[in-house]
């Protein structure tokens, strides 16, 4: 394993990058998307519309009141950044190899039996999000934490606009933790938009379970990228002060 101060040096190169990613203003192809996501939508069932809406209401509620996700144990005093990203590494792969098998079991059944699927991926979700902040040495019995979790969630899944909205939000996250409110309803929005072009496939008969392991593959390694990198920068933030 490299010297802290070695993996420090990573870690800023890596973190300059992810940055740079989302700092990147909206083009052409952020049109063309966004197009395609209102044919894409008309597409989608609305009881799936409906779920997805209902999923993240309770993510909200679930996250916001931490029900069945906060434990009584203090947090590590701030681990080292190198143990902290190996646990998380650990962490994520257990819930993705979850959330894999869930996209593709769900995938085999018909159309009901596949919306199973979206509240089943958001748990996961929600409980990679919690022991993510454990890892890093943040304690989630603060209300404010789980604030953060939120933004997190949203910038992991929302599109080009949104994100440069969130993403200096997140930055500064510890110095106006307490000015922050959080509009669920545009995350909402966002969310349902970005599944339903990574979802709509995992509907259909005799594909759905390639796609929708394929999916929920994808949406876990976008969530850990964007968890790992923000508990990241915070950490390196409070490093420096």
């Amino acid at each position: 394993m490299p010297t802290e101060s070695l993996y420090y040096k990573t870690v800023r190169k890596e973190l300059a990058a992810w940055e740079k990613r989302m700092l990147k203003n909206p083009g052409i192809t952020n049109r063309a998307s966004k197009a395609l996501q209102s044919k894409v939508h008309k597409l989608v069932p609305q009881r799936a519309q409906d779920l997805v809406t209902a999923s993240v209401r309770t993510l909200v509620k679930s996250i916001i009141s931490g029900s069945g996700m906060i434990d009584r144990s203090e947090p590590d005093d701030r681990p080292a950044l190198a143990e902290s990203d190996y646990l998380a590494e650990r962490a994520f792969a257990a819930y993705h190899k979850t959330a894999v098998a869930q996209g593709i079991g769900f995938g085999l059944g018909g159309v009901l039996i596949n919306l199973a699927d979206l509240p089943a991926l958001m748990s996961v979700k929600v409980k990679f999000l919690f022991d993510c902040a454990k890892l890093y040495g943040y304690d989630v019995r603060d209300e404010s934490e789980r604030l953060f979790m939120l933004y997190v969630f949203q910038l992991a899944f929302c599109g080009d606009a949104r994100r440069l909205e969130i993403f200096p939000i997140i930055k500064q996250w510890d110095d106006h933790a307490a000015e922050m409110p959080l509009d669920w309803e545009k995350l909402q929005i966002e969310y349902r938009d970005y599944m339903d072009i990574a979802k709509l496939l995992q509907l259909l008969p005799v594909v759905g379970s390639v796609a929708g392991g394929t999916a929920n593959h994808n949406l876990m390694k976008k969530l850990q990228a964007t968890a790992m990198n923000c508990y990241r920068l915070r950490y390196m933030a409070r490093m420096e002060k």
